[in-house]
């Protein structure tokens, strides 16, 4: 041979399947010109892989001189679609294989193998009948992967699927092809069973065609799709394929689970465009990254329409889940595809629509004029982000309304400032997501400082004043300080919040007034010159006796979803000043109020966002394009 054997193999053939032993050897016996092909594998579990052999004989015109020459040059062809190093992947799996090969009143024998140069023995027959055997010895991988590939059925499905194009060919033509497929088994060299499966071209099942036009290569190109959709007892098989070189080779557009069980879907596509694009092992295509991903989304289209005509089952699942979708993420309403092929792939569909978001967003934030397009687009997707922040509130409310008698009072605070966690009004963009102060009110998110499970004394600090009056202080659950305008005033406004956890008795609710109280009365009489108002709210469980003793101290009932009272409270600030009383707000009210006026509030925001959307807003995948 003109070529390093061994050398050659590595490069022409990298990873080769092993059914490419058999697919070479029938492509071989095809351009032959043969009519009978007999495929036989042997195997022997009991003396182990080294006995596997296989046996293909055919009745072509054979090993003539002009084809023997062929065959001992490498890359030296005759026809476009051929590659002329095919031979090369039987020494993959085989250290040899014994060839004769009868022509004329000739035969010819030899052995193809790593050091094979040309060598061959020429013998002279009476009553000469044309066949070529070739007889693979000397498996040389470790073990067979996968036994029942080697199976008459599976084998001869496999090679009906290869040879797709040239079997429909012949087929179309009334040309006779028949192949017979043989297991024989042995143990320890003792013949025991055999299984054998025939296929006739003429029995090639007809299939649906469906064709279009589409962009390749900057050029529109015909496409044509055959394919069937049938009902089988056993387990769903999908075969999608491109017919290139007189071949298949497997595209990957579909898989099993996403179908419905029991389905066998055939889906082969031609084209001038795949003519010369397979590589020398002819399993892959020679195509970029970039047409190959526009190719699959193109066909990926196609096949999905044929799935929806078949299986209706398929187009009422998958609307059902992009309504689902769409109701759980309305910020991504319009940018779920609703073109995949078969049933939805829940979370590819949506990281898919999860990126089409931040594409526009990027798209808006990197565009040079604000022209009217770019000007409502940015409307729309600020609108998908304020969306998404409603969406996180929605989360917080859920986790609260599961608050039962045995969550502790730090559990609950928790939720909703992150204990020991210090934030600053200034940096609100980044913290947006700690504080959920809006649950008492959303002008609350406009915060100066918020402290959370801090002493009084930070509340001082954080007024710029020096005092240690508050070391031995007590603590409230939430303090929150903030001001309509820091900046131009020094006065401020103040909120606290005191949290009881669920289930407390009568005596310990109203303690929390107690409580107000003292925090008011500390605050007026250490800082008149620095807190303009102060608003305080207590968080309790409300219960009938609860109820009405509020109702005698004169609070005032407020509208609410639970119950939620208010009275103004006079403060006297000590007893130097007994004359001189201060108001403050005073707001007690049950987690029922405390959750659902937040949870009342946020659906309102909700619902305002979401009839603001169009649907399909997004970009639906392109026009037909491959490049």
């Amino acid at each position: 041979m003109e070529i390093i054997t061994s050398k050659a193999i590595a490069l022409f053939f990298p990873n080769p399947k092993m059914e490419l032993v058999y697919y070479e050897a029938i492509a071989n016996a095809i351009d032959a010109g043969a009519s009978e092909i007999t495929i036989e594998s042997r195997i022997d579990p009991g003396t182990g892989a080294s006995a596997f052999e296989i046996i293909i004989s055919d009745n072509g015109m054979g090993f003539n001189n002009k084809n023997f020459q062929k065959f001992t040059k490498l890359l030296d062809v005759d026809q476009p679609d051929h590659k002329g190093v095919g031979r090369l992947v039987y020494l993959n799996y085989f250290d040899k294989v014994n060839i004769s090969s009868i022509f004329g009143n000739q035969k010819r024998l030899f052995e193809f193998n790593n050091a094979f140069c040309g060598d061959f023995t020429l013998k002279t027959l009476d009553t000469p009948l044309p066949e070529t055997k070739l007889h693979f010895k000397h498996f040389n991988q470790k073990k067979i992967h996968a036994y029942q590939a080697l199976t008459p059925k599976h084998l001869k499905n496999n090679v009906i699927r290869h040879f797709f194009p040239c079997f429909l060919d012949k087929k179309r033509r009334g040309e006779y092809l028949n192949l017979h497929f043989l297991l024989r088994t042995f143990d320890t060299r003792t013949f025991v069973s055999q299984e054998e499966e025939s296929f006739n071209v003429q029995d090639l099942e007809d299939l649906a065609t469906k064709s279009f036009y589409a962009v390749a290569e900057s050029e529109p190109r015909l496409f044509e799709i055959m394919y069937t959709v049938k009902k089988t007892p056993g387990p769903t098989t999908i075969v999608s394929s491109i017919c290139t070189d007189g071949r298949t080779i497997p595209l990957k557009l579909l898989h099993r689970k996403n179908m419905p069980a029991g389905y066998e879907v055939v889906f082969i596509v031609f084209s001038d465009f795949f003519s010369g694009k397979s590589d020398s092992s002819r399993q892959h295509l020679k195509l970029d990254e970039k047409t190959l991903s526009a190719l699959r989304a193109m066909l990926t289209e196609h096949l999905s329409q044929v799935l929806q005509a078949a299986i209706p089952e398929i187009d009422r699942r998958n609307r059902r889940v992009l309504e689902a979708f769409t109701q759980r993420y309305p910020h991504l309403q319009g940018y779920f595809s609703r073109h995949s092929a078969g049933l939805i792939e829940r979370q590819q569909v949506l990281a898919q629509a999860q990126q089409k978001f931040f594409d526009d967003q990027r798209s808006v934030l990197e565009a040079e004029t604000l022209d009217q397009a770019t000007y409502e687009k940015s409307l729309e997707i600020s609108s998908r982000v304020l969306m998404e922040y409603i969406l996180y509130r929605n989360l917080i409310i859920r986790k609260l309304a599961d608050i039962d008698d045995h969550h502790a009072e730090a559990e609950i605070h928790q939720t909703i400032v992150p204990m020991k966690r210090r934030l600053q009004g200034e940096t609100l963009d980044e913290q947006v997501f700690f504080n959920n102060a809006w649950l008492l009110d959303d002008k609350f998110m406009n915060f100066r400082t918020l402290l959370s499970d801090c002493d009084l004394k930070h509340l001082a600090r954080d007024l710029a004043r020096d005092d240690e009056v508050f070391d031995q202080g007590a603590r409230p659950d939430l303090t929150l300080i903030f001001s309509n305008d820091p900046h131009a005033t020094h006065k401020v406004d103040a909120v606290i919040v005191e949290l009881k956890k669920t289930g407390l008795p009568l005596q310990q609710r109203d303690a929390v007034v107690s409580q107000l109280r003292q925090r008011a009365r500390r605050l007026a009489r250490l800082y008149p010159d620095k807190i303009q108002r102060i608003w305080f709210y207590g968080i309790v469980d409300f219960n009938p006796e609860f109820r009405i003793s509020l109702l005698e101290d004169n609070f005032i009932e407020l509208y609410s979803t639970g119950n939620l009272f208010y009275k103004e409270v006079a403060i006297i600030p000590d007893n130097h000043r007994e004359n001189e009383r201060i108001p403050f707000g005073m707001f007690l009210l049950d987690y029922p109020a405390f959750i659902n006026d937040a949870a009342a509030r946020n659906k309102t925001f909700l619902e305002i966002l979401k009839a603001g959307f169009q649907t399909n807003t997004a970009a639906e995948p392109c026009n037909e394009h491959c490049s």
